[in-house]
């Protein structure tokens, strides 16, 4: 695995800004559109690069989505938690999952495991695509 500085360049800092404030889980494309639309100038690899190293030094959440895409977020919460992912539109909710935890915890000393990692991404689909009559 790289080993990505903490220092932060303009590039940088321009993903950074485009992640921030945003309820749902964009592709690097998207966050690429979006920043060419609010006048950003960089490419779509120096985004897909930043958004990886962000990823690694835990500063952005990423995602797999069922589509096998990977997906970014910038989280409000500084603790390990999970996801609620809406399907259609993308918009997550952080979520704790203590019941989750503790059966991780269970199980790792059931077969003699340490030092845990693990992620849960739930999918479904959001109250308000729920009302939005199918396309």
């Amino acid at each position: 695995m790289a080993t990505h500085s903490r220092r932060n360049t303009k590039q940088r800092q321009a993903v950074i800004d485009a992640l921030a404030g945003r309820d749902e889980f964009r592709s690097a494309q998207k966050i690429h559109e979006d920043m060419a639309q609010a006048g950003v100038r960089v490419g779509l690899a120096t985004v897909y690069r930043n958004l990886r190293a962000l990823a690694e030094l835990n500063e952005i959440d990423q995602l797999l989505a069922p589509d096998g895409e990977a997906l970014y977020r910038q989280c409000d919460s500084g603790t390990h938690h999970h996801h609620l992912v809406c399907r259609k539109c993308l918009r997550s909710e952080e979520i704790g999952a203590k019941a989750v935890e503790r059966w991780m915890h269970s199980l790792a000393e059931e077969y003699g495991f340490t030092d845990l990692e693990h992620s849960l991404e739930v999918f479904g689909i959001c109250s308000d695509c729920r009302k939005k009559p199918e396309d």
